[in-house]
C-alpha cells in the first residue's frame, strides 16, 4: 500500500443500529481497521427500514429495490474509494436468494473483494450461480473457515489462489472473574450453560432445553441462559412463536428454575460478561451447513469450554480437545457432553486453556492486519 494517501475501502453490508450479526461484524472490523491508521473506511448500508445511522455510513442501498443496486454501484464508481468489500449472506440482499447483488456487481467498475458469511455444501442452483459470479468478478474471496476452502474450489469452481482464510474477529475486552460475576447475578453455586444470539428455529434450542431437563434430575445446580431477542426477520413473519414454544417446553419439563431467558439485543460488553460467567457455552444448531458462527467465535475467543453439534465450523474450532461435539437433534448426546465437563474440572480447565490460546489469533487487532494484507494485494 505504498500510495501517497491512505487507500479508501468501502464496505457494503448491513450496519448498526440494524440488529444483525453481519452488521455487528462489519462495525467491529471497520473499527479495528481504523485503529491501524493505514486505511480510510466508509460504509454502504443495506437497508430494510429507516435507521439513524452513524456518520461513517456514506450511502444506503434499498434491500428490496432492484433499481437501487445499479444506482448505488454507480455512486460508488464516482466516489474516491479504491476498493469495495462486499459482506455476503444470501438473506441480506433482495431477490431470490439475494440475486439482486449480481445487478450491483455488474454495474460496479471499482475492484471488489467478497467476504462469505455462509458457504453451503449443497447450494441451490441459484445460490451456486450467485457465488460463482461474485467470485469470478472479485479480486479476493474471504472465508472464515479452512473447511470452506475445498467447497469453494470443488463446488463453486473458485481458484485456490483467489481464496483467503481469515478468522471471525472477537472484541478485545477485559475478562472478569467467573465466580464474582455469578455472585453479582445471584447464580452462586450454579453450573452455568449459555447460548447467545438472535433466536430462530435453526438454532436447535429446544434440544438444548431438553438436555438441561435431563441433567437437572441429577444436577440441580445446572442453569441454562438463553441470551438474545428473536431475529427481526423471524419476528416480522411469525411474531414470537419460536420463543413461546421454547418457554412452553420449559414449563412442560418443570425446569423454570433451570432455564432463564434474557430477551434483549445484547451489547458486546454484556455478551462478554455472560461468556466469562459461563462454565459451558452450547451451540445445539440443527444445520450441517453452518459455515461460520459469530457466537461460537466469541465463545472461543474468551476461552469457553464449548459443547456443539458438529457443523463444519464447530468441528474445526473444537478440534484437538478444545471442546466436545454432540450429535445433531440429540438431547441425550448434548446432556452427556455437558455432564462430562461438569464432572471433570480438570477437563474443563484443559479445554478452556486450549481454547483461550487458540482464540488469541481471533482478536480484532490481529484479524484487521490480515484484511489489510488482502486489501494491499487487491488494489
Amino acid at each position: 500500500m505504498n500510495t501517497k494517501r491512505n487507500p479508501e475501502i468501502m464496505f457494503l453490508s448491513t450496519y448498526p443500529p440494524r440488529a444483525c450479526g453481519i452488521a455487528t461484524f462489519t462495525q467491529d472490523l471497520v473499527g479495528a481497521l481504523s485503529k491501524t491508521g493505514k486505511i480510510k473506511t466508509g460504509i454502504v448500508a443495506v437497508n430494510d427500514n429507516d435507521y439513524d445511522y452513524p456518520p461513517e455510513v456514506q450511502m444506503t442501498l434499498k434491500q428490496y429495490s432492484p433499481e437501487s443496486y445499479p444506482e448505488t454501484a454507480e455512486k460508488i464508481n464516482s466516489s474516491s474509494s479504491d476498493l469495495l468489500m462486499i459482506e455476503h449472506e444470501f438473506g441480506i440482499y433482495g431477490g431470490e436468494c439475494g440475486e439482486y447483488i449480481l445487478k450491483f456487481a455488474e454495474a460496479l467498475k471499482k475492484p471488489y473483494c467478497v467476504t462469505l458469511h455462509t458457504v453451503l455444501p449443497k447450494p441451490l442452483k441459484k445460490q451456486e450461480t450467485i457465488i460463482r459470479q461474485l467470485a469470478a468478478g472479485c479480486q479476493k474471496l474471504v472465508t472464515m473457515s479452512s473447511s470452506s476452502v475445498h467447497l469453494l474450489e470443488n463446488i463453486y469452481g473458485v481458484p485456490k489462489e483467489k481464496i483467503s482464510v481469515i478468522p471471525h474477529g472477537v472484541p478485545e475486552l477485559p475478562m472478569e472473574d467467573r465466580e464474582s460475576l455469578k455472585k453479582q447475578e445471584n447464580l452462586e453455586g450454579r453450573f452455568v450453560v449459555s447460548t447467545f444470539g438472535l433466536l430462530s428455529p435453526g438454532k436447535g434450542l429446544e434440544y438444548g432445553i431438553e438436555a438441561i431437563a435431563r441433567i437437572a434430575k441429577q444436577h440441580p445446580e445446572i442453569v441454562y441462559l438463553i441470551l438474545g431477542q428473536t431475529h427481526p426477520g423471524i419476528k416480522k413473519r411469525n411474531g414470537e412463536k419460536y420463543r413461546e414454544s421454547l418457554e412452553k417446553l420449559v414449563q412442560k419439563y418443570g425446569i423454570s428454575k433451570h432455564v432463564l431467558f434474557v430477551n434483549k439485543y445484547l451489547t458486546k460488553q454484556e455478551i462478554i460478561r455472560y461468556l466469562c460467567m459461563s462454565d459451558v457455552y452450547m451451540t445445539p444448531y440443527l444445520g450441517k451447513d453452518q459455515a461460520v458462527s459469530g457466537t461460537l467465535a466469541y465463545a472461543a475467543g474468551y476461552g469457553c469450554a464449548i459443547v456443539s453439534t458438529p457443523y463444519p465450523y464447530a468441528e474445526e474450532m473444537l478440534a484437538d480437545g478444545r471442546g466436545l461435539l454432540a450429535e445433531f437433534k440429540n438431547a441425550d448426546s448434548l446432556a452427556k457432553c455437558i455432564m462430562e465437563i461438569m464432572r471433570d474440572h480438570g477437563k474443563q480447565n484443559m479445554m478452556e486453556n486450549k481454547m483461550l490460546s487458540f482464540g488469541r489469533n481471533m482478536m480484532w487487532s490481529r484479524v484487521a492486519e490480515k484484511y489489510l494484507s488482502v486489501f494491499s494485494q487487491s488494489i
